[in-house]
């Protein structure tokens, strides 16, 4: 083929994932828009949209209001034409999600059985989104992949876990899932799968510091718009950031590390009961242990995201289990308790609280393969 063919076939694919792109973005668009907006030629964009059409990327839905000629159709891109799994490996369960191609999860479910490291666990597991899509009847073409996010430090391929002291699963493959399934299959460690999720909710945010409050505590660091891994890969571990060095023994050897204290299960085994039968006591007001219990909580998270802020000057995103649990009060009492000898503000509107509960990392995991295949077409 000739350069000047295969300039003509780049030039073409560029303006067809140009519009596809500003569809995506918009949500909701017209031709006219598009061409507005992209200033491409009508006759171009006219092509672009059918052929985009016809590969099922796209469709018209409804139409807009009238300004005084034809109403024009409303366009928008199939969002469940293609769909990613995540799955969240912990120690006692595991969840699973599917997600459409803008991230929105219409699927989860949590299935309890202990991690081990042998061959039943992991096929169970792949039977568990094996069983899902059969029963949905989705064939394999539509599914982009399979993200895992586990508990432990990955490697940077993302084919094995390194460090992995909560679920003793260091030297977890890639392999022990995707053996089993006739998919991609990627491996992430579940707090930066975490992070991933709040950096998609929050397009805007150039830098954040992510909390992640589930039954252990995680975190992440988002700076110039990606997931901050490290050297190591193990950027943003704030679970083992020393604030008593007399405090309890935490899971990694040392004392004191914020897991033992701001983690959903130092909070149940400083209360005693179940995190769904404590936070309906709590907010009754009734029981001045339990009030303070929850002060103790907020209290430690304040003192550590005070010190994170001197660090990374950017927002705090409270996310995982706990998050949805937070009320408007409790922001306020941490943006107090924040700014008690603090040398530099941190404002109330800069401390953001994820809305996907426990299934974040599993969300975060699977968009994965969506934002691979958005940024593909």
């Amino acid at each position: 083929m000739s350069e000047k063919g295969l300039t003509n076939i780049s030039l073409k694919k560029i303006n067809k994932s140009k519009v596809y792109q500003y569809i995506y973005r918009k949500k909701t668009t017209s031709k006219l828009q598009i061409v507005q907006e992209l200033q491409m030629g009508l006759s171009t964009v006219s092509q672009n949209l059918n052929l985009l059409e016809q590969e099922g990327l796209i469709e018209k839905n409804g139409f807009f209001e009238s300004t005084g000629g034809r109403k024009a159709n409303a366009i928008q891109i199939v969002s469940d034409f293609k769909i990613s799994i995540g799955v969240s490996i912990l120690k006692e369960m595991f969840h699973i999600t599917a997600v459409d191609l803008y991230g929105n999860a219409f699927y989860t479910d949590t299935i309890s059985h202990p991690y081990s490291d042998t061959p039943d666990y992991y096929k169970q597991v792949t039977d568990a989104i094996k069983e899902f899509l059969l029963s949905h009847q989705y064939d394999n073409d539509k599914v982009l992949g399979i993200s895992i996010a586990t508990q432990g430090i990955t490697s940077p391929d993302h084919t094995t876990v390194l460090y992995g002291d909560i679920m003793n699963n260091a030297g977890m493959k890639l392999d022990d899932f995707s053996r089993y399934l006739p998919y991609p299959c990627y491996l992430e460690h579940d707090s930066k799968s975490a992070a991933f999720l709040e950096l998609w909710r929050h397009p805007e945010l150039d830098s954040a510091v992510i909390i992640l409050l589930n039954r252990n505590l995680g975190g992440g660091i988002i700076t110039n718009h990606q997931i901050h891994q490290g050297l190591s890969m193990h950027s943003g571990t704030f679970e083992h950031m020393c604030i008593n060095p007399d405090g309890p023994l935490c899971y990694c050897g040392s004392r004191g590390c914020l897991e033992t204290y701001c983690s959903a299960n130092a909070l149940e085994q400083a209360t005693g009961m179940p995190i769904k039968e404590f936070f309906p006591l709590l907010r009754e007001k009734k029981s001045p242990q339990i009030i303070q219990i929850w002060k103790d909580f907020l209290n430690h998270l304040a003192f550590a995201m005070k010190n994170l802020n001197l660090i990374v000057d950017a927002p705090i995103i409270l996310s995982g289990y706990l998050a949805p649990y937070f009320t408007e009060e409790d922001i306020d009492y941490l943006t107090e308790r924040l700014h008690r000898a603090a040398p530099f503000m941190l404002d109330k509107a800069q401390i953001l609280v994820g809305t996907n509960g426990q299934y974040t990392p599993a969300i975060g995991a699977a968009l994965h393969y969506v934002e691979e295949f958005v940024q593909s077409i």
